[in-house]
């Protein structure tokens, strides 16, 4: 047992985070960030990439994460502080690989929020077309920005209000879609393999498909955002594999369903309109499967789960800014900077609501291609600190269940994020590697040509108001 011992704040501001999640509380954030509804939204082009079988591509998309996960908790077990694949390079390899790796996360981590601001754009612009679309993108970015800086809690329990009505609705719709299928309506069964294999799909097709859906799964490892929010950090690996097992049933179901129910993606293409197929088919998918009032329930329905994940994902990569300024990685007066009247970042909060109204000019296809590239480099280098860490620097790797738990699994997930990153949209590897190019020069400007490492925080001295677990021995298994 440890008692927490005071100490003074690190962060700017003399303010500090309140350790006030309960383990549902982070889970709920992490399915929110996750979107249950944006199965219905990809599910188009996803078909279309994968030739009908958009469970396949959930699956190969799950089994990868659901490696990644285990490695993500074991790791922030051992390092249980906020920052995410950011932190655990870091504190494993090496601060400037730490950096490089945490540059890359944000391309995914800024982008994410600017996601949900597109697919909300896109339900507005359908149910009012007279108004400009700015509008809501504006409208939208006030609404999150003002709720997550004034509170993490209320962050909290809206999130998990949304979250509750999206998947009650998702309910809905899976039983109107079983009965439509008892009747003989889309595949006519609601036992079938032929959404998983068939004559004319392929592993590449499959693999490309997992590649644009492992987006989806991203709000599991931000939730090792809130490990410093934790009412108790040890419950942070079980929360980072409910979210992702939760997460990944609620999306296979779906899509399941869904593909029985329209074995053709091609009926989301009426007269070869492409259109339908490349943005959100979401509301044309309630349409046909319930006519105008399906469709506007699952349109809320949508609504609702990305704005609980705008919530979410906002929340998490303004603490991600909050760890890099602490360490002066980023200016720290700006980014470390904690409210200590509201116990919020609100700098990056404000930097991260103006960064979503880049989403006036952007499209969805785009956004989610840059977003898997730094996801990925993310997942992977994951893998690779728990390897460090434990088999490498604390030396378990001499018993075969040490062998197994900090070597070989680790590595299957290594080996396999690092498939679906190089089956990664051209596009995506494109900007992708700029971003990167451009990290790597910035480093080497706070660095003054790599000659020294980048600063590093003194993990004794907590944020959160309390010494970290890290200094007293613990069972890392």
């Amino acid at each position: 047992m440890v008692t927490p011992i005071k100490t003074k704040p690190l962060a700017q501001g003399g303010g500090t985070l309140r350790r006030n999640l309960g383990l549902w509380a982070i889970v709920g954030l992490g399915l929110g960030y996750m979107t249950p509804t944006v199965v219905f939204d990809t599910f188009g082009m996803v078909a279309r990439d994968t030739d009908n079988v958009v469970p396949a591509a959930y699956l190969v998309a799950l089994v990868v994460m659901v490696f990644t996960a285990i490695s993500y908790g074991k790791i922030s077990r051992a390092i249980p502080s906020a920052g995410s694949a950011y932190t655990y390079v870091r504190e494993s390899i090496h601060p400037n690989l730490g950096f490089m790796v945490g540059w890359t996360s944000l391309i995914d981590y800024v982008l994410l929020p600017m996601v949900n601001c597109l697919i909300i754009r896109s339900y507005l612009e359908a149910l009012f077309p007279d108004i400009p679309g700015w509008i809501w993108v504006v409208l939208y970015c006030i609404l999150v920005t003002s709720i997550i800086y004034m509170t993490m809690r209320g962050t909290s329990n809206m999130n998990m209000i949304l979250l509750v009505f999206s998947i009650v609705v998702m309910v809905v719709f899976v039983v109107m879609v079983v009965a439509q299928l008892m009747r003989g309506e889309g595949a006519g069964t609601i036992a079938s393999a032929a959404p998983f294999i068939h004559d004319g799909a392929t592993i590449g097709a499959v693999l490309m498909g997992a590649t644009i859906v492992c987006f989806s799964f991203i709000g599991f490892d931000a939730v090792t955002m809130y490990a410093e929010e934790a009412k108790d950090p040890k419950t942070m690996p079980k929360a980072i594999l409910l979210t992702v097992l939760l997460g990944g049933a609620i999306f296979l179901v779906a899509a399941y369903v869904t593909q029985l129910r329209f074995p053709d993606w091609n009926e989301f293409a009426p007269g070869g309109d492409m259109q339908y197929v490349e943005d959100s088919t979401l509301p044309i998918i309630g349409n046909l499967v319930g006519g105008n009032v399906l469709m506007a329930v699952l349109t809320a329905a949508g609504f609702c789960a990305t704005l609980a994940s705008g919530l979410a994902s906002h929340a998490s990569v303004s603490r991600m800014l909050l760890v890099m300024g602490r360490n002066n990685v980023l200016p720290q007066k700006a980014f470390g900077y904690i409210n200590p009247r509201t116990h919020t970042p609100t700098f990056n909060v404000v930097l991260v609501g103006a960064i979503s109204l880049l989403a006036i000019p952007f499209t969805l296809e785009l956004i989610a291609a840059w977003i898997n590239y730094g996801a990925l480099i993310a997942f992977t280098f994951v893998n690779i600190s728990v390897i460090a860490w434990f088999a490498v620097r604390k030396g378990r790797r001499h018993t075969p269940r040490d062998i197994f738990s900090y070597i070989v699994m680790p590595g299957i997930g290594m080996l396999l994020t690092g498939l679906l990153w190089v089956n990664l949209h051209s596009d995506a590897l494109t900007g992708g590697l700029i971003w990167t190019a451009l990290g790597l020069i910035y480093l080497a400007v706070i660095t003054k040509g790599f000659r020294k490492k980048v600063v590093a925080f003194d993990e004794n001295q907590a944020v959160t108001g309390f010494n970290k677990v890290v200094k007293v021995p613990v069972d890392e298994n």
